[in-house]
């Protein structure tokens, strides 16, 4: 039988790490019903399976329209079958926190990244394009400068450390495979809200009137809606240059203390109070106490310029003006932060 050509077939896709941003990308392809970035208005979407680790998601997976797979990162036998099982493949699943007494350098690696890559290539001359959802924490602090995919990384808290350890992973995979079709485009990401989103918007943190920076020692802090993400996950996947990094960030460029101002503004709740930094070492979590010591803001330009993407949420202004229409003035009245 002739093959068929090649804007005819239909592409394989992986989704590894398949939560809220995952889902997305599903729906996308649900409401679209064909790729149009591949094979044109004729073709249907992609074959899309998604590794979970957890069986009670299966049906779920399944009504979004991928074939669920039955596996865990953090035991490589489980990930055999995944050799040469898809095209392209997207990798969204977080690092594994270390468990206790675990010491450095251990607690800087992401062994779930390297069981997934070695699984990737079992089979020789079958390596996928890779989509990798990094962080934006790996750039640390640049005192609020403007950040483009060119700044060298300060990465600091063991959290961007693995996140780090796996970017070097991906490149050190794409070039060592790259004749056996390996590719590898890095979104760095920043905070990620939606309404729709578990703890998605600031208003758990309103409500309990956590504090925030005085203005003298506030920081800069970047976002993307939900929505957006998952576009841009879908265009990287189809239009991202082998060996590159995007950074994913709308445009909005304002202190963390503005940010969530905004919100109280837009949820008709009183202003959190500002505080000096000494007072915040005493009074905030480590875990929030290190967001604030880094400062930044992302460039998005060659997010907008290569991938094309379009903001449906232009700003931050924009995403929580949505979050309020979708949750009320009031919110749910057990609201994550």
């Amino acid at each position: 039988m002739t093959a068929l050509p090649a804007r005819f077939r239909r592409q394989r896709v992986l989704i590894v790490g398949c939560g809220d941003v995952g889902q997305r990308l599903l729906r996308l392809w649900q409401g679209a019903g064909q790729d149009l970035h591949t094979a044109g208005p004729a073709a249907r979407g992609p074959l899309v399976r998604a590794l979970t680790s957890s069986p009670q998601r299966v049906a779920s997976l399944r009504a979004l329209g991928a074939t669920p797979l039955l596996g865990n990162l953090d035991d490589a036998r489980s990930l055999r079958r995944l050799a040469g099982l898809a095209q392209r493949v997207v990798h969204l699943a977080p690092p594994a926190q270390p468990q206790a007494g675990v010491l450095p350098p251990a607690v800087m690696r992401d062994l779930r990244s390297r069981n997934l890559l070695r699984a990737l290539v079992a089979k020789a001359g079958q390596a996928p394009h890779v989509v990798y959802g990094s962080t934006s924490g790996v750039y640390g602090n640049w005192d609020g400068e403007w950040v483009s995919e060119t700044h060298a990384l300060r990465a600091s808290t063991a959290r961007a450390l693995r996140r780090v350890d796996a970017e070097r992973q991906l490149r050190k995979w794409a070039l060592r495979f790259g004749a056996s079709g390996a590719a590898v485009h890095v979104l760095r990401i920043p905070g990620i809200y939606a309404g729709d989103r578990e703890g998605g918007t600031p208003l758990g943190r309103l409500q309990r009137g956590t504090p925030l920076l005085r203005r003298e020692d506030d920081v800069y802090t970047s976002h993307i809606h939900a929505d957006d993400l998952a576009r841009a996950v879908e265009r990287a996947l189809w239009r991202g240059r082998p060996q590159r990094v995007t950074n994913v960030a709308d445009d909005s460029a304002m202190p963390m203390g503005d940010y969530f101002d905004l919100a109280a503004d837009l949820w008709r709740l009183p202003h959190p109070e500002r505080i000096s930094w000494a007072q915040a070492e005493q009074q905030l979590s480590p875990t929030l106490l290190s967001f604030m010591r880094e400062s930044r803001r992302l460039s998005n330009t060659r997010m907008r310029k290569e991938l094309g993407v379009v903001l449906r949420y232009q700003t931050v202004h924009h995403g929580l003006q949505a979050a309020v229409y979708l949750l009320g003035p009031a919110g749910p009245a057990a609201a994550a932060d």
